[in-house]
């Protein structure tokens, strides 16, 4: 024992169980993440604001408004300048992005999309609205694989991570004097640093031109761009950077710190707040711009330039991205059913548009709650309304800033209770904007929100409540920030005030800071009250199996369907979720956290969005995840809008029943199979219900008898089980041998006869060879006479995942468990058996919430079919 002990290959041992320790607490962290990042991000953003009061300790207010309304015309309208050239060279990137794919779209819908996403994104971040979301829904409804969709945002993110690092490095290593200073750090050590990103830049680029083209680390790779598409998506990025940092550049005052040192410094303060995940990475910017050009420029008027940047790099491109939608909606109604592709992307774009600039708009009244107002204006005021209106004004429209940063989470979901409250809020707050303080670019943009919200109306249809949401810990993090951001205004406005429990009561038209004290701690308690309402309040999510009423109900519903797998709520071993029109419902299960729902919503499909979304909110709202297992491709856009994420799942075998025959050599051997069959004494028919029990008894032995055969347990789920009033419920097809049924098949079909599928299938031990080949083309047959269009052969698990190197991680993990896992699952068998009878393969999805791996999901999704792990180990 000691000589183990003493082996040279003790450290081997002992990193060989600590990595499996390792992956064991990261599982168990795993679903704590969107937590602990959320509360990381709190404390960033509590320290950058420490960090920034600090610096700027000697700034006077009054002196920050001085310079802000000094700025130069000039200044101002190259800013624009620069911003309007800015967003256009962010274009490249979807375009790149698409020639990357091999893809095609018209630039005028490419640059649509990339404006909206762009002016989303740099909004919100990496946060609760993401540019990501945008591209995501728009390209999902122009027939892109999820997986394709996937690689434009993951092509979009990494082209700008590289940009960003090209540009740090040109600025290091071609102005490293004129940063040295300001960084207190030697030149020749930032100039080889600049080096050091350069080479290895180009080494990238090298390797691109010269090599297998493939980069990738720990299992995961992908195939880089051609160097053509990397040249131009440098150039770009090139000048994106440039010109966004030429927008903060103008508005700056004269300082040491030169243009192209200074584009280094900006690209450096945009990564670290994106890697900080902060909403747009406020105060993390800022602390990094201030830190830096402070040291040798006025620090107020650096501050009153970084306030421009972000009204003129930020608000105005969402503010004409959010007017470009609403426009396009007005146009598209007007146009009707003849409006142009871009009419109708528009028309897609708008919900996530309008949800962000209802976040900004709430962040600033936020802001301008815990801020003075003019005393011109307050004058004014004071000879027109009592003081009791202007100070209630005050109060609400910083605790309504607040309300609309949560409904913008409502509208990006298209919740029509969202839209309602929006509009009632937007139209609430442009009257005590003016009553307050007469904020008049206040009331514009809240007007403009208004009348947008308007115009768009049709795109908010969800029948849900606003109040059935719950805050996600990226929703906490985003409000979060907002309020901390608005403590550390106004902590830095009133500096000079000192602090007494009086001011809490003090009224006068000319006591700025005891007004915003009490906007601030209006805000603080009605976030504080809404969150713990949102985290703590009971859940109301569905359990138990469903109720015969409930099951009867289902049943009439998916008769008039034309897809019918969904006659396995039969089974009754599922929970159902109804619409609230009761038109349409849900069937679905449970295994540990995940809530699985099987197949697409069954019902009308005007009422799948509420329903889906109402299914994912009761999943949050519990603690768990939810996904659905089993979905159409054209159904896609639908999940991602509930935020779902969809994986390729395998293929389902169709075969078109009316052009189907035993003619022909493509059929050959299906011919020779059907007549060896006849010859030996086989005959089909079709049973009715009625005629299944009657034959009840008989068909009940030979499923004891194949269970017994295959050593197998009844399967669950997404699969029916031989329950007696099931099989009863049903049609059947059986083969007789000598007047004796020796196999069956149950049967599922709907009122409609578009399409008809098969669920239980078992024979006796000692069939003929080729006897389930009889009974699927003697079934598909008589399908055909009865004027049925379809026949399901279902699912084939893990087929038709992309070969490609390049394939996405997922595509080729399921292609491993393909080729390789005959041991568990015949995949092979199973997809060369439908293969014989020529069918049309289409895409199955699994749809999963953001964030959960696929790999998870199917091991849930395993469990709930097998009826639980003992399932899952035996057969």
């Amino acid at each position: 024992m000691s000589d183990d002990f003493e082996s040279p290959n003790h450290h081997e041992d002992a990193d060989g169980l600590a990595e499996p320790r390792f992956e064991r607490l990261r599982a168990v962290l795993a679903p704590w993440k969107p937590a602990i990042m959320a509360v990381a991000g709190i404390v960033v953003v509590v320290l950058v604001w420490l960090a920034i009061s600090k610096l700027i300790a000697e700034v006077d207010y009054e002196d920050v408004l001085d310079t802000l309304h000094a700025t130069p015309i000039w200044a101002i309208a190259a800013a624009l300048g620069f911003t309007a050239l800015s967003f256009l060279a962010l274009s490249i990137y979807d375009l790149s992005a698409l020639r990357y794919l091999g893809r095609s779209v018209p630039y005028p819908i490419v640059a649509l999309t990339a404006f909206c996403a762009y002016a989303v994104g740099n909004t919100a971040g990496f946060g609760p609205l993401t540019g990501g979301a945008i591209r995501y829904r728009f390209y999902a409804r122009l027939g892109f694989e999820p997986a394709d969709v996937a690689k434009v945002v993951a092509f979009v993110t990494v082209a700008f991570g590289l940009g960003l690092a090209g540009v740090t490095g040109l600025g290091l290593a071609f102005a490293a004097h004129d940063l040295a200073e300001p960084l207190s750090l030697p030149p020749m050590l930032l100039r080889a640093l600049g080096g050091v990103i350069l080479l290895a830049l180009g080494a990238l680029l090298a390797y691109s031109a010269f090599g297998n083209g493939r980069i990738g680390w720990r299992g995961f790779s992908f195939t880089l761009p051609r160097p053509g598409i990397m040249l131009a998506q440098f150039g770009a990025t090139i000048i994106d950077v440039s010109t966004a940092a030429a927008v903060l550049w103008v508005l700056l005052p004269q300082t040491d710190v030169g243009l192209p040192a200074f584009i280094a410094v900006y690209a450096v303060a945009i990564g670290l707040g994106v890697a900080s995940h902060v909403p747009a990475g406020l105060g993390v910017f800022e602390a990094v711009i201030i830190a830096v050009v402070g040291r040798t420029a006025s620090v107020d008027q650096v501050l009153s330039a970084l306030i421009l940047y972000r009204v003129i790099y930020y608000g105005v491109p969402l503010l004409a991205a959010s007017g470009l939608v609403t426009g396009m909606e007005v146009r598209r109604a007007a146009s009707g059913a003849n409006a142009s592709r871009v009419l109708r992307a528009g028309a897609q774009l708008s919900p996530r548009v309008l949800a962000t600039l209802t976040f900004a708009l709430g962040a600033v009244l936020v802001l301008s709650g815990v801020t003075p107002a003019s005393d011109q204006r307050l004058d004014l005021l004071s000879g027109l309304l009592p003081l009791s209106i202007v100070e209630g004004a005050h109060f609400l429209e910083s605790v309504l800033g607040l309300g609309l940063i949560v409904m913008a989470r409502g509208l990006a979901h298209r919740l029509d209770g969202a839209w309602w409250a929006a509009v009632i809020a937007a139209g609430l707050a442009v009257l005590l904007s003016l009553l307050k303080a007469i904020a008049i670019s206040e009331s514009i943009a809240l007007a403009l929100l208004f009348i947008a919200l308007l115009a768009t109306r049709r795109e908010f249809n969800r029948p849900a409540s606003l109040l059935h949401q719950r805050l996600t810990p990226g929703w906490i993090l985003a409000i979060s920030t907002v309020i901390v951001t608005a403590a550390a205004v106004m902590f830095f406005v009133y500096s000079d005030v000192e602090y007494s429990n009086q001011l809490w009561w003090q009224f006068e038209f000319s006591e700025e800071a005891p007004r915003s004290l009490r906007a601030l701690l209006g805000v603080v308690i009605a976030a504080g009250s809404f969150a713990a309402w949102s985290l703590l309040r009971p859940s109301k999510g569905k359990t138990g199996q469903a109720e015969p009423e409930e099951i009867a109900e289902a049943v009439s519903i998916l008769a008039g369907q034309a897809h019918p797998d969904a006659n396995l709520v039969r089974m009754g071993d599922k929970t159902l979720l109804f619409s609230d029109d009761r038109r349409a419902f849900i069937m679905f299960g449970r295994q540990a956290h995940s809530w699985v729902a099987l197949f697409d919503p069954i019902g009308p499909r005007s009422s799948w969005p509420g329903l889906i979304w109402q299914f994912v909110e009761m999943a949050r709202a519990a603690g768990g995840r939810a996904m659905f297992y089993q979905v159409m491709p054209e159904n896609l856009a639908l999940y991602a809008d509930a935020g779902l994420r969809a994986y390729k799942l395998g293929e389902a075998a169709h075969v078109d029943l009316q052009a189907f025959d035993l003619k022909g050599a493509k059929r050959a051997s299906l011919r020779h199979a059907f007549n060896r069959s006849q010859r030996e004494g086989l005959s089909f028919e079709f049973l009715e219900p009625d005629q299944v029990a009657q034959s009840i008894d008989d068909l009940q032995q030979i499923s004891n008898l194949w269970l017994a055969e295959h050593r197998a347990r009844e399967k669950r789920f997404s699969l029916g089980a031989f329950d007696r009033a099931y099989v009863m419920a049903q049609p059947a097809a059986v083969v007789r041998r000598d007047g004796r049924i020796v196999a069956f098949a149950t049967v599922m079909t709907t009122t409609m006869k578009q399409e008809a599928t098969v669920d239980l299938m078992r024979f006796e031990p000692e069939v003929p060879a080729g006897t389930m080949e009889f009974l699927f083309v003697s079934l598909m047959l008589h399908l055909k006479e009865q004027g049925y269009h379809w026949f399901d052969l279902g699912m084939a698990p893990l087929a038709g995942l992309s070969k490609s190197p390049a394939a996405p991680f997922w595509h080729r993990m399921g292609r491993t468990v393909f080729e390789h896992g005959e041991r568990f699952y015949n995949f092979h068998g199973l997809r060369a058996f439908k293969a014989k009878f020529q069918p049309q393969w289409q895409p199955r999805y699994i749809a999963v919430s953001g964030g959960m791996s696929p790999a998870l999901a199917l091991a849930d999704v395993t469990v709930l079919i097998s009826g639980g792990l003992k399932g899952v180990v035996g057969k």
